[in-house]
């Protein structure tokens, strides 16, 4: 089992503008994020980081004694070389979070010439 402590109560994340008018506009508290980058599971995707807060989190946060009204679901996006915050949202679905098969394969994805002849073969 993972171990989730936090010993930085005064951990201040670096923000851009676009995640600070993202997180007022969607109602998260800087102090959602924090929590969220201390004790949320983290994947490394599509060039960034994303913590994410799931139900585990959650309880993990019960017990330590921090409020979690609100935290559920809540993932924050980072720059992966100085954890810059880029944006906030909230998804209960982790399942776009896991990492993909990012070669190409002509064979499955269909390649255009061969949409086009299917085309031609249809009307003639």
């Amino acid at each position: 089992m993972k171990s989730f402590t936090c010993t930085d109560n005064e951990f201040t994340p670096n923000i851009t503008r676009h995640a600070s008018l993202r997180m007022g506009s969607r109602r998260i508290s800087l102090s959602d994020v924090a929590v969220v980058m201390s004790y949320g599971r983290s994947f490394h995707v599509r060039g960034a980081v994303v913590y994410a807060m799931g139900r585990r989190e959650v309880v993990f946060c019960r017990c330590d004694g921090i409020a979690t009204d609100g935290i559920r679901g809540l993932q924050v996006v980072c720059a992966p070389e100085n954890d810059e915050v880029i944006t906030v949202y909230r998804n209960n679905d982790f399942r776009r979070l896991r990492r993909r098969n990012t070669r190409w394969n002509p064979e499955k994805a269909g390649r255009p010439d061969q949409a086009s002849d299917r085309m031609t073969r249809k009307t003639t």
